[in-house]
């Protein structure tokens, strides 16, 4: 909070120092090699796919230096017209939004009937069309395996905001995609109340970033949300800490119910984004015996393509099937040790 009040006093609410030391901090920590630093992750999702197709159309590439507004109906959206996308069922919505205003076109993929993430063979099916990229979203905090990235010989962007802290082998999640979005949004792993990081970890394909050309400063996080985040990357150490710590009473509790965690990547390092349990009772049934200890339970994939009812149920149902058996328990740093707790108690017991 001091941070944000000494930007507000400083007069530095547009982007400005603020934002340059957030960019300092993370590449510090993630490792990158060139980063933009955006209002929305709709905004970082469209750059990047707008950076992929001038990367493989000279004529996108003569445009992007000009900095038109994605969506504007410029010639410059020519390039993207009509290409495919892989995205997984569980993507947030927005993903869904953003291809269509680019004219593209989006290949659901379903996922595995243990994880949120997107199935291999599913992914290596949807290839014959040719896709501009896949995106890997971090569902839950997940990343998907190094080797399905790497062989999977097209463009990826990776999706960190719910999987920032995370590492897979040696790696930090997000290292392994031509660029990666770490989302600043309320409900992302690093919050600042809005916003998003989109960088390249390469030097091939930061310069397909920088070939962007200058943005305007509308474009650009702000001083207030920049100093926000900056101060959660300082303390990202601690926070994962502190969850680490609660997961592991939920863990205990959660051995003693017939419900099920999801199968994790081999060598991940989980960041522990959030606590879910795959159930074999009603999700309505839950929720209600939760109510009644005055405990939250959410529904995990409610704001995503196959939670929102966007995608038929029949089109990818091992997404559908875990959209309506999957609950979330509530999991925060600050999250006090007597109410962690009574949530253990709750897992404990649930019916």
């Amino acid at each position: 909070m001091d941070a944000v009040l000494t930007a507000m006093v400083e007069d530095q609410v547009g982007p400005g120092e603020h934002t340059r030391f957030l960019i300092h901090t993370a590449k510090e920590m993630l490792g990158f090699d060139y980063c933009l630093a955006l209002r929305s992750p709709v905004l970082a999702l469209q750059l990047a796919l707008r950076a992929l197709a001038a990367r493989h159309s000279p004529a996108g590439q003569a445009d992007a230096g000009g900095a038109i507004a994605p969506g504007d109906g410029s010639d410059e959206e020519e390039p993207l017209k009509g290409k495919t996308v892989i995205i997984s069922a569980l993507s947030p919505l927005y993903y869904d939004w953003v291809l269509r205003g680019l004219g593209l076109v989006p290949l659901y993929c379903d996922v595995c009937e243990d994880s949120p993430l997107m199935a291999g063979e599913k992914i290596e099916a949807l290839l014959s069309y040719n896709p501009l990229c896949v995106i890997f979203h971090h569902t839950l905090g997940y990343p998907p395996p190094a080797e399905l990235i790497a062989g999977l010989g097209v463009p990826v962007i990776e999706d960190c905001s719910q999987s920032a802290g995370a590492a897979v082998g040696e790696k930090k999640a997000g290292s392994f995609g031509t660029f990666t979005i770490l989302g600043l949004e309320e409900r992302d792993m690093i919050t600042a109340a809005g916003g998003a990081l989109l960088y390249a970890a390469g030097r091939r394909d930061a310069a397909a970033l920088r070939a962007l050309g200058e943005l305007p400063p509308e474009y650009l996080l702000s001083d207030v949300n920049a100093a926000m985040a900056a101060v959660q990357f300082r303390e990202e150490a601690k926070n994962l800490a502190r969850r680490r710590e609660i997961v592991q009473a939920y863990t205990q509790a959660s051995l003693q119910t017939r419900h099920k965690r999801f199968r994790e990547t081999e060598g991940l390092e989980y960041n522990n984004y959030a606590f879910s349990l795959i159930l074999e009772s009603g999700v309505k049934d839950v929720k209600a015996y939760a109510k009644r200890k005055e405990i939250v339970v959410e529904e995990a994939f409610e704001t995503t393509l196959t939670g929102s009812g966007l995608l038929p149920s029949a089109q990818c149902p091992c997404a559908y099937s875990l959209s309506l058996r999957t609950v979330l328990f509530p999991l925060y740093p600050r999250l006090g040790a007597s109410s962690a707790a009574r949530v253990a108690k709750l897992i404990m017991s649930l019916p």
